[in-house]
């Protein structure tokens, strides 16, 4: 297993400057307009987004969907075929207990 050096004097100078400038050295981010309150006053943009996340919604709603329907499909088919199996077996030993 290989050790970890400790930090040199200078090492821990730059981490703690660089800490720092991550807390207060910060400016507050530029927003665009959907942002700053556009979307109150129904502008283009936001509604082409949001029109946007419900086209995408809507798809993997499907999707989802017909991965639940084959699913029960493959349910409903393996109960009709056990159904089925079993009503061979049954008419096989009648058939055998009456001869």
């Amino acid at each position: 297993m290989r050790r970890m050096r400790p930090l040199r004097p200078g090492g821990v100078a730059i981490l703690l400057g660089a800490l720092f400038l991550g807390m207060w050295g910060t400016v507050p981010a530029a927003a665009c307009d959907v942002c700053y309150g556009a979307a109150d006053s129904g502008s283009p943009l936001v509604s082409a987004a949001r029109l946007g996340v419900f086209l995408l919604l809507a798809f993997t709603v499907a999707v989802l969907g017909g991965f639940a329907r084959f699913f029960f499909y493959l349910r409903n088919r393996a109960r009709q075929t056990e159904i089925e199996q079993i009503g061979s077996e049954w008419a096989q030993l009648q058939r055998s207990s009456s001869t």
